[in-house]
């Protein structure tokens, strides 16, 4: 049985996202289980690339022999579909769903349906589709017409970290990780923190600047505009979270939608209680013992769980106690790439 494939992705592998880390774990995963991987840039601009870049996409993917195995990243997959409906049946395509692209904040609703029409039609010629939660297996089969069947279901792994040094930890620092994009709503979090900025605090937000520079520049400003410079620290991106993490005392995240949320199990595993949304895969991620969820793009709400966290430590450290036990229950990348590999043989 041949153990190759083609794994297909837009932009760079080495993006600082979520996605992409999920990317390069699973790659190194089936590499590791004996998978001769190619890799393979389908070029920049995904979701929206130019006619130029779409077109060298396609030719690229059209180009892999009959019969060829190819994984192609949703970020891409997603606007292919044309590709897809003419190579379907030569070829065994697999879909990689991180989250459906109509559901990015801020879309027009134009935009919203050509995204879900397009994607809809694309995972019709898929043989299998691979996504990263049970939230986004039961989207794809109500919404977008996937069979069960043809689903499976590989969350994220989370890494083994060293039980956090309490001396290090300082109870009222809150971290966020996410890249500067709308829907991870940091705009949210910074309207909280406004809310509370009576009580003892101060916070951190990691992510990169490079996939919206507006809305990152948008941030700045209402850091600023706020007045809370002096107690809010935007690092832009970095080459490691883990020491970030180590220190926090509470991680707080008010996205709109997570196809999954690695970070979410990151802070699990580091032991840190979570504020965060009930969105997409969050309640997924988070149990209700180790956070409190709010609904999405609710400053009030989201501001009265941080004062419940940073004013009640007896909950927060009972929180966090949960958060341990959580996040010792997490898969490892190893498993997730068993998960994908045992999908992939069956197409063989």
């Amino acid at each position: 049985m041949s153990r190759k494939l083609t794994f297909a992705y837009p932009g760079a592998l080495d993006t600082k996202t979520g996605g992409y880390a999920y990317d390069r774990r699973v790659i190194d995963a089936l590499e590791a289980l004996g998978w001769q991987v190619e890799k393979r840039s389908l070029g920049h601009g995904f979701p929206d690339p130019g006619t130029t870049v779409l077109e060298n996409a396609d030719k690229a993917l059209s180009a892999l022999p009959d019969g060829a195995l190819v994984i192609v990243d949703g970020l891409a997959f997603g606007v292919l579909d044309r590709w897809a409906e003419r190579d379907g049946e030569r070829l065994k395509i697999v879909a990689l769903v991180h989250h459906p692209l109509a559901l990015e904040t801020g879309l027009t609703q134009q935009q919203i349906a050509q995204f879900h029409e397009a994607e809809k039609r694309a995972l019709r010629h898929a043989r299998h589709v691979v996504v990263t939660s049970p939230a986004t297996a039961c989207t794809l089969c109500e919404d977008y017409a996937v069979s069960r069947e043809r689903i499976t279901i590989a969350v994220p792994g989370i890494d083994p970290v060293e039980q956090s040094d309490c001396s290090q930890q300082d109870l009222h620092h809150i971290l966020s990780v996410g890249s500067l994009t709308r829907r991870k709503g940091h705009d949210v979090l910074v309207s909280a923190l406004k809310a509370v900025e009576d009580l003892q605090w101060t916070a951190t937000i990691v992510g990169s600047h490079k996939l919206d520079p507006v809305t990152a520049d948008a941030l700045e400003g209402q850091v600023r505009d706020m007045g809370l410079s002096d107690r809010i620290t935007i690092t832009g991106e970095v080459e490691d979270t883990a020491p970030y993490f180590a220190r926090a005392g509470l991680f707080a995240l008010a996205s709109h939608y997570e196809g999954y949320g690695m970070v979410f199990a990151e802070a699990l595993a580091y032991g840190l209680p979570v504020v965060g949304c009930r969105a997409g895969a969050v309640t997924d991620v988070v149990p209700e013992e180790t956070g409190i969820l709010v609904p999405p793009n609710d400053v009030a709400a989201f501001a009265d769980a941080l004062r419940v966290m940073l004013k009640d430590q007896a909950q927060a450290r009972k929180k966090a106690a949960a958060a341990h036990v959580a996040g010792r229950k997490l898969p490892d990348w190893p498993e997730t790439g068993r998960r994908i590999s045992i999908a992939l043989e069956a197409l063989q």
